[in-house]
């Protein structure tokens, strides 16, 4: 946890099960996400990178500096730019979501067909 002048950043493993769709497309899915909460800021989930399609993905020129996490880097799809981000060396603090990717419309999947 991070905490500067009333901002504060957790991450923890989670349970949840993640997807992301994008066209009729899976483009990631994970059970076992990073979950990121930051003040004022909606609650993130990061996948690790084994459990994203990379290949379905191009890398983005864009770059975003966050004052509490570093520098992102972004990948898009055809008309979808900028899709998903993730911090390639991020501050100590938050050091657990390196590499990970994050994208803005994730999914919770309720239920399951397993059981």
């Amino acid at each position: 946890m991070t905490s500067l002048r009333g901002h504060r950043i957790t991450v923890e493993p989670g349970t949840e099960h993640v997807r992301v769709v994008r066209d009729g497309q899976v483009l990631a899915e994970s059970r076992r996400p990073l979950v990121l909460r930051e003040t004022g800021c909606p609650v993130r989930y990061y996948l690790p990178p084994e459990d994203v399609r990379t290949e379905l993905l191009t890398p983005s020129g864009s770059r975003t500096h966050c004052p509490f996490k570093g520098d992102a880097s972004y990948w898009s799809r055809p008309g979808a730019a900028d899709l998903v981000w993730a911090y390639l060396d991020p501050k100590d603090e938050v050091a657990a979501i390196k590499d990970h990717f994050c994208f803005y419309d994730t999914e919770i999947v309720t239920g399951s067909a397993d059981g």
